[in-house]
């Protein structure tokens, strides 16, 4: 057999040549190349040189907000959502479909052509599927399934809330985000989130023990990142402090009023080299998606993404 090699299974591509970009290669004592996909981790940070960027747009096609002849026609969310990627993949970081908003219609299907859509238009963008999956193990399995086989995700977003081993599944994928729910920006977080733990040492708040956990024992992959709410952020200060290394998926920029500037000098870690030891992946869905709601929508989208970019860069 020829020496060259792949880790493990790449995303279904039409082409490999477009993904070289987003591939490690190495060279085998033959002299032959071996090519290996990056890790989530290593294709977020290459996203985020290439396109210069920490924006995330999320992909929450809701009928009513479509726009044009569109509004109201769930069969239109691949179409929807195809042209607002194209219109932003030289501007983000990372894309983020929610898989509820497809379930809901029907629209699985669409919801594979588009991250097939995805890999082919924006290759060295990764895909965060938003799904917040947390279940015993033999039903995580299928969840993990799910995300990496169906769907052919980079990441996934879960729900740690029933522990471990409810995670395991999805970090036995190699070089697939795990991105935990850990502070979230919606007001009832608090209910929860913010208790502390009496049996634990020192007390720590809920949220606390996540970033504690996750930048620790749970990491299992070396993948594991954190949802962190932009409504919070002396939080995110504090979930920084704990987990220092871990990439930050922080929504509530924009629509739900999280500040831009506040976030990014929150949650971002930058060496004194310019090297980025603590990413932060910041999103923004409504106010990128329903810019315009008319046959303009894409080009206006764009705008406010590249709005969205410079503010984000600016706080840097």
């Amino acid at each position: 057999m020829p020496c060259c090699w792949l880790a493990w299974p790449l995303r279904a591509l039409p082409c490999v040549a477009v993904k070289v970009d987003a591939l490690k290669t190495q060279t085998c004592a033959r002299g032959a190349i071996k090519i290996a996909p990056m890790n989530f981790i290593d294709q977020l940070a290459h996203a985020q040189r290439q396109n210069n960027s920490m924006l995330c747009v999320g992909l929450d096609p809701e009928p009513s907000k479509l726009p044009g002849a569109w509004k109201g026609n769930p069969e239109r969310f691949y179409d929807f959502c195809a042209a607002i990627v194209d219109a932003t993949k030289d501007l983000v970081c990372a894309f983020k479909p929610q898989i509820a908003y497809f379930a809901a219609h029907r629209a699985e299907e669409q919801l594979e052509r588009l991250m097939a859509h995805m890999r082919r238009v924006a290759p060295h963008v990764p895909v965060i599927l938003d799904s917040k999956r947390g279940d015993i193990g033999s039903t995580a399995e299928q969840y993990a399934r799910e995300a990496f086989e169906r769907y052919q995700a980079d990441a996934v977003t879960l729900s740690p809330f029933m522990g471990f081993d409810t995670l395991e599944p999805f970090l036995k994928y190699p070089g697939k985000g795990v991105i935990l729910l850990c502070r979230t920006s919606n007001p009832g977080g608090s209910d929860l989130q913010n208790l502390r733990l009496a049996d634990v040492e020192g007390q720590p708040r809920v949220y606390e023990h996540i970033a504690a956990q996750a930048q620790g024992k749970w990491n299992t992959n070396g993948q594991m990142g954190l949802v962190v709410g932009a409504t919070f952020p002396q939080e995110i200060a504090r979930v920084r402090e704990l987990a220092p290394t871990l990439p930050l998926l922080i929504p509530g920029v924009g629509a739900q009023g999280g500040d831009a500037d506040a976030t990014v000098k929150a949650g971002l870690r930058v060496a004194a080299d310019g090297t980025v030891t603590g990413p932060i992946i910041v999103n923004s869905s409504r106010a990128v998606l329903y810019a315009s709601g008319g046959d303009d929508f894409a080009s206006a989208a764009r705008k406010v993404a590249l709005e969205t970019r410079q503010t984000l860069n600016a706080a840097r």
